[in-house]
């Protein structure tokens, strides 16, 4: 009797004891308060002379990443252009979220390539990517995975997607499917899933098609969000008007990219400090 009431105040001591929090069979930290510390720099860049629904797609994406910095968890910059930085002053960005347009003059793309081939990171949308026969760019074209314009639905509308990999850090949380707001979506050639450093992530349903009122797809692979496996880079085909920052489903894929590519820094990953 005695041993057995030995053993029940040793089990309920254990319970008001600080726990650390278990996974996988680990012991973790039950959590990692950054105090006044920033964990990373993040730069936005785009445009003021672009198509109306891509201008106002950049100030929601600002007004969204703003957001994200309450209690300077990271600090945010913007720029309308990358002339203005050296590469070691770029450098200190973790990563660049690309929100409608992509460098233009010989100088901003010099720049933009040594950032990416120096370990910089990049979070681009829909415009950011897109590129023609004409654009004269041969290290984007392989950056982005190889792939041009080559046709669009429209009117922009809302589409069920399907989640490629439930094992990719930017998807895990994700549903197998789930609609996505109004946009304007990009088809490529070749398509991106036949270059072998492309990772698709994320694909509007083939149970979409036919799709659009006016200018009509049929078919064909149509992947929304991938990354190049050279660089710590994503592509999310999203961002066209003022609708994409209403869905709570697409703003967690949002965060799960931003995070995702921060965490792949070369200077070590800035949430496991």
């Amino acid at each position: 009797m005695k041993r057995a009431i030995i053993l029940i105040i040793i089990a309920a001591a254990a319970l008001f004891q600080p726990q650390e929090c278990l996974a996988g069979g680990r012991k973790e930290k039950p959590a990692d308060y950054a105090g006044s510390r920033i964990r990373f720099k993040a730069l936005i860049h785009y445009t003021e002379y672009a198509e109306e629904a891509h201008v106002q797609f950049a100030h929601q994406t600002i007004g969204f990443f703003r957001k994200l910095t309450v209690g300077n968890g990271f600090e945010l910059d913007q720029t309308t252009s990358l002339e203005g930085y050296t590469l070691e002053e770029i450098l200190k960005y973790d990563v660049i979220i690309s929100a409608n347009c992509t460098p233009h003059s010989a100088k901003e793309r010099k720049l933009f390539e040594d950032y990416m081939e120096n370990g910089g990171g990049w979070v681009g949308f829909h415009a950011a990517a897109y590129n023609d026969r004409t654009t004269g760019w041969p290290w984007f074209l392989e950056f982005i995975g190889g792939g041009v314009f080559k046709c669009n639905n429209w009117p922009p509308q809302p589409v069920l997607v399907r989640t490629e990999s439930r094992r990719h850090p930017v998807t895990k949380n994700l549903p197998r499917e789930f609609v996505i707001p109004a946009s304007e979506y990009y088809q490529w050639s070749p398509e991106p899933r036949q270059n072998k450093d492309i990772e698709v992530l994320l694909t509007l349903s083939d149970r979409n098609y036919p799709i659009g009122l006016k200018d009509i797809v049929y078919g064909g692979d149509w992947p929304l969000v991938w990354t190049n496996r050279n660089y710590r880079m994503i592509y999310l085909n999203m961002g066209h008007g003022d609708e994409e920052y209403i869905d709570a489903t697409q703003q967690l894929l949002l965060i799960n990219a931003l995070r995702w590519i921060v965490s792949r820094s070369p200077e070590g990953n800035p949430f496991n400090d």
